[in-house]
């Protein structure tokens, strides 16, 4: 039992993957149709708890971050804004590029509107009653953009008027919303990619979309690299510093990243590795962490290139006036995303419902590119945390002064010693 405890979340996932192709052509339909009956399930019970996620996460995130808004807290925190966006932007038009010809009409309309497989869910758990003798009705509490909207209603008032009741109230409730991805949402989703290679296989589909996914994650890790060569160029001109070089010293924080697919987890390393590149210990102290939780360019680009595959397989929308909107909102999502495999992506399916029309199958793929290579994204996201630090160091010159406290302090203040925060939980 401890070792498959152990075992860690992308080894039940390729699993999941190989089983449900394999199996898909030889699954008898009561048997698939079971399976898909949990997807269903699971899949409601997703589409109600994601507006909670997104207020659990995004209302705490923006109360910590206002508590501390000092100049230099502000000047971190958009520039770290502005590097996810714009690595967002990048994913966007090279997967258009790379993608639109080989991609579009990859042929799994049929399976996302539920033809195709000859599995039927027994049972449906659905958001609104559509009249079907054999559905489950759960309206989630809040759509997305409701959740959204009150969520920065609630932080940005939380910081406004001080109050410490609130305060704890958000962040206990964001302890409540961690659990629930971490026990309940994380360690359901093997069986539920697994149902969708299922419906995939047996309609036909499933190598089709596993040979397309392929040539997505090369081009995404390729892009990842182009990330960290841009952001290091920009801090290496400004520090006057060799990128290359400044980068080869963020190796040890990168490959610890890919081995712990954990940011938060990464800090030590990170720190140490920063400072080689001459930054300040204040600096370095300050700008490590709180980007651990703030800047996300390589999760980015993940979400970026395999939701537009998705889109383009699915015969979906990718204009640039449709995505984004899509990126913006992102980038917003990415604060908040909590310090588990697989947060991310689960903090950002809500958008990918609402403002993308991502459906059961879409949002499964989703879970299983993302978790595929979530570890690269990872290591992505804490090496660009480096040249972040640079860029600051050669802003603040080396001195933060008295306007700008380490993050965790203030809320600390903020809660009468009781440590909260995204590193905290992380």
């Amino acid at each position: 039992m401890k070792l498959l405890k152990k075992f860690p979340l992308l080894g039940w996932i390729v699993i999941a993957i190989v089983l449900g192709v394999l199996l898909g052509p030889v699954m008898p339909v009561w048997l698939g149709s079971a399976f898909l009956t949990y997807n269903s399930l699971f899949s409601g019970f997703l589409g109600f708890v994601v507006p909670l996620i997104i207020f659990g996460l995004v209302a705490p995130a923006i109360a910590e971050l206002g508590k501390g808004a000092g100049k230099w807290l502000g000047i971190t925190a958009l520039i770290a804004y502005g590097s996810t966006i714009a690595a967002g932007l990048l994913a966007y038009f090279v997967s258009r590029l790379m993608f639109t010809q080989s991609l579009s009409g990859g042929g799994v309309e049929s399976i996302t509107e539920g033809d195709g497989s000859g599995f039927e869910p027994y049972v449906t758990l659905v958001s609104s009653a559509t009249g079907s003798a054999t559905e489950i009705v759960l309206p989630p509490a809040l759509d997305v953009m409701t959740a959204l909207v009150l969520a920065f209603i609630i932080g940005i008032g939380i910081t406004s008027f001080h109050s410490k009741v609130l305060f704890r109230g958000v962040v206990e409730f964001r302890t409540i919303i961690e659990a629930v991805i971490r026990r309940v949402v994380v360690p359901a989703l093997p069986l539920f990619i697994f149902g969708i290679f299922l419906d995939l296989s047996a309609s036909g589909s499933a190598v089709v979309v596993i040979t397309k996914f392929l040539l997505v994650a090369v081009v995404s890790f390729a892009l990842t690299l182009v990330v960290l060569l841009v952001q290091y160029t920009i801090a290496g001109a400004m520090n006057k510093q060799n990128p290359l070089k400044a980068l080869w010293n963020m190796r040890d924080a990168y490959f610890t990243a890919l081995g712990t697919s954990s940011s938060a987890a990464t800090i030590p390393v990170t720190l140490a590795s920063t400072k080689k590149n001459k930054v300040a210990d204040a600096v370095a102290g300050f700008v490590v962490p709180l980007c651990a939780t703030i800047h996300l360019s390589g999760s980015m680009v993940k979400i970026t290139c395999f939701s537009i595959a998705v889109l383009l397989l699915t015969g979906g929308d990718v204009s640039f006036g449709a995505y984004f909107p899509f990126i913006l909102m992102l980038g917003v999502m990415m604060v908040a995303a909590p310090g588990v495999p697989g947060g991310a992506i689960a903090a950002a399916a809500g958008l990918l419902a609402q403002m993308l029309h991502f459906g059961e199958v879409e949002v499964g793929l989703m879970f299983a590119a993302y978790i595929a290579l979530d570890s690269f994204g990872t290591a992505t996201n804490v090496t660009g945390d480096g040249a972040l630090a640079m860029i600051m160091n050669k802003l603040t010159r080396g001195n933060l002064g008295t306007q700008a406290q380490n993050p965790e302090d203030e809320i600390v203040e903020l809660a009468d010693g009781t440590e909260t925060g995204s590193n905290a939980l992380a």
